[in-house]
């Protein structure tokens, strides 16, 4: 049972690992478009569910500035503070709606925070982020377990499967409405 464990606990971190930019690995230049949308598909290109997807499009960065979610460019130019919160942006726009995004990133945006304390709050966030993989990996377990106790795999794999699905779909939704609640709390 211990190896079964240790095996489900492999196939997770598997399924769930993420491609993440560390943040000494956030260039310091300037850059355009075109290069940021490469430069972004190379390091969170492994997150695609598929493989003809891409992680931002002209399109987007466009729109994101248009919803005041991203400072204009210099120029026609990014710098590291844009590529921080195309970051956030990114993963933030599969769990909330864009305004709620808007509404959490506006500090980010307004006066000195943004110049000043951006790469800082990035770096904590990522510090956080590594722990945070092992908790998901631990609950995702626990999550597991109590379906097969309901409905166990030998018996009906569909079922035990679907019944995991749901658990976790669960899961992502109060979470889900717990920042939304964070959100409009702010």
């Amino acid at each position: 049972m211990d190896n079964e464990i240790k095996e489900f606990k492999k196939y997770i971190r598997d399924m769930v690992k993420l491609d993440f930019i560390a943040p000494e690995d956030i260039p310091e230049v300037e850059m355009y478009m075109e290069y940021l949308t490469r430069y972004m598909d190379t390091k969170l290109g492994g997150n695609l569910r598929e493989p003809d997807d891409h992680v931002l499009t002209k399109n987007m960065i466009n729109n994101y500035t248009k919803n005041g979610l991203l400072p204009p460019p210099d120029k026609k130019k990014y710098n590291q503070n844009h590529l921080i919160l195309l970051i956030y942006i990114y993963y933030m726009k599969n769990v909330i709606s864009i305004e709620d995004i808007r509404k959490l990133m506006k500090p980010l945006l307004d006066g000195s925070m943004y110049s000043d304390r951006l790469y800082e709050v990035y770096e904590k966030t990522f510090e956080m982020e590594k722990p945070e993989y092992f908790n998901i990996v631990s609950s995702t377990v626990k999550a597991a377990q109590i379906t097969d106790k309901k409905i166990p795999k030998d018996e009906d794999e569909y079922l035990n499967k679907m019944l995991f699905i749901f658990l976790l779909g669960y899961d992502v939704y109060s979470k889900k409405r717990l920042i939304e609640k964070l959100i409009d709390e702010l």
